[in-house]
């Protein structure tokens, strides 16, 4: 199982960036969560097979319609949590 945490900086807040990654990764099998972060970007941490995230990945370096995504700094996830589904989180 891979499992990565990505930072999404650029227009990525107030854009739709975090319901449409919870609906692409969901529909990839992904867990994890996407969440806002206080300096106007969003994080993501994934948790699934090779491809899946990569395809994650790949999705989140364009975003939604509306979002501009500037950089997306992916780094390995060095935590213990697993998660079942993926979500929203507000903290």
């Amino acid at each position: 199982m891979k499992q990565v945490v990505a930072k999404v900086s650029g227009r990525v807040q107030g854009v739709w960036f975090r319901a449409s990654t919870m609906q692409q990764a969901r529909s990839l099998g992904v867990t994890g969560y996407v969440r806002n972060l206080s300096d106007g970007s969003v994080e993501i941490l994934a948790q699934g097979g090779d491809l899946a995230v990569e395809a994650l990945l790949d999705w989140a370096n364009s975003g939604p319609e509306h979002a501009t995504v500037n950089d997306v700094l992916v780094s390995d996830y060095d935590g213990s949590d697993l998660y079942l589904d993926f979500e929203i989180s507000e903290g």
